[in-house]
């Protein structure tokens, strides 16, 4: 991924609402399966990692759902992350050229 792909999808990411939270739980398989599930449906999720109560930086917690999930890190900000994956059925979002 390109920095004007990235910077693009960082663009996008700014209006979405977080829709996973990594607790006390850490990163177990309900939370790499909802984080499947939400990359098939919309392509960019934000999470956040309570930094309280979960074991993993937001760094590593995100690294960690993206390799789980074969999706790319767009940014790590604070206790909050940006993934990308492409739907392979149907895009939703169309990348700049590189």
């Amino acid at each position: 991924m390109t920095s004007k792909q990235r910077a693009y999808l960082r663009s996008l990411a700014v209006e979405l609402d977080t829709i996973l939270y990594v607790g006390k739980g850490g990163l177990g398989p309900e939370i790499l399966k909802e984080a499947d599930a939400a990359l098939t449906k919309r392509e960019l999720i934000k999470g956040r990692v309570l930094p309280d109560t979960c074991p993993a930086s937001p760094r590593e917690a995100a690294e960690e759902i993206a390799a789980a999930t074969r999706s790319q890190v767009v940014q790590v900000i604070g206790s909050r992350f940006v993934l990308y994956r492409r739907n392979p059925k149907q895009p939703k979002i169309t990348l700049p050229k590189p």
